[in-house]
């Protein structure tokens, strides 16, 4: 991928698709403290942020010496010029503590996109990458992790629940949702055009965009993993009918999993929200097709007509199975 092709997918991601948005600081403090932890001695990355504005360069700035980091680095992006890096290594000025006058800001020969050869330098160097990247590059920006086999915390959309190559991860236990899914207020850039169903301007003229289905995506392991869901109904034909095409019962509400039943159960894509591990299994649709005729699923969930129930189409379901 050329130099070029880096500056005008990223841009276009930003500007065309306007999926720029500005996570508060709220909302950082809200998740980040179930994971303090991992922080001891490591290095952190910030890789699609402006670290002059960034609230998730403010939190780790502000926490440096409480979280016991070895490095915070973030790198800014520019359309069509080299950028620039941020790097906090400690107290370099020897104030006996460490905030925004130990930063060294070193200049990039690149435009700071995260698939950049500079960027992923300094990817390689980096334990933990924590950031909101682009929603529309979201599946290349996960790729990437995954093939420098890193550690993250990213904000996401629960929509990237049915993208194979991320429904496929969830499987397989390389990715999880973290602790907050849901509603979430993002700061939006001024060239954004506002439609009323979907910014709000506050009294300053800032405008603000709210989210229903956003939700942290994290491959590292924190007590919310653990929780076993508690469950109560009992099980009945009635309720929990069969797919058409799959040997697998509906069930329509995660609280409705039937605590007596053994066998596969199809569940809203928000059971992922929930999912332990050690309580079910999530398996591949394909598997329980009632015969060859039913086509196969790239992606492994059960959806569109295939998920109907007496000719009746249901919503995406994912098939599951509890441990024994």
């Amino acid at each position: 991928m050329t130099h070029a092709i880096l500056n005008g997918s990223l841009s276009r991601a930003k500007q065309n698709k306007q999926d720029e948005f500005y996570t508060q600081i709220k909302d950082i403090e809200q998740e980040l403290k179930h994971y303090k932890k991992h922080f001891q001695g490591k290095v952190v990355f910030c890789n699609c942020d402006d670290p002059e504005w960034s609230n998730f360069w403010k939190y780790f700035e502000l926490n440096f010496d409480h979280l016991g980091l070895k490095k915070l680095i973030s790198t800014h992006y520019e359309d069509d010029k080299p950028s620039y890096k941020l790097e906090i290594i400690g107290d370099v000025t020897g104030d006996g503590k460490v905030d925004y006058k130990d930063i060294i800001k070193t200049p990039l020969k690149q435009n700071g996109d995260f698939r950049s050869p500079e960027a992923v330098e300094i990817l390689k160097e980096a334990d933990i990458v924590v950031t909101n990247p682009p929603f529309s590059l979201f599946r290349e920006y996960v790729a990437q992790l995954m093939e420098y086999n890193k550690k993250f915390i990213i904000i996401g959309n629960q929509n990237a629940y049915t993208y194979k190559e991320i429904f496929t991860l969830i499987q397989q236990n390389k990715i999880w949702s973290g602790n907050k899914s849901g509603d979430m207020e993002f700061k939006v850039p001024d060239y954004y055009e506002p439609r009323a169903t979907r910014y709000r301007q506050d009294e300053t003229g800032q405008k603000w965009r709210s989210m229903g289905n956003i939700c942290w995506f994290t491959n590292l392991d924190i007590s919310k993993r653990h929780e076993s869901l508690i469950l109560y109904k009992q099980y009945n034909q009635e309720e929990y009918p069969k797919y058409d095409k799959y040997d697998a019962i509906n069930v329509n509400k995660v609280s409705d999993i039937p605590i007596d039943f053994e066998g596969v159960m199809g569940v809203p894509i928000t059971f992922i929200d929930k999912y332990n591990p050690e309580q079910f299994e999530i398996l591949n649709c394909n598997d329980y097709r009632i015969n060859e005729s039913v086509p196969i699923k790239a992606h492994g969930l059960v959806k569109d007509k295939d998920s109907a129930i007496n000719g009746k189409p249901t919503y995406a379901r994912i098939l599951i199975k509890k441990r024994s």
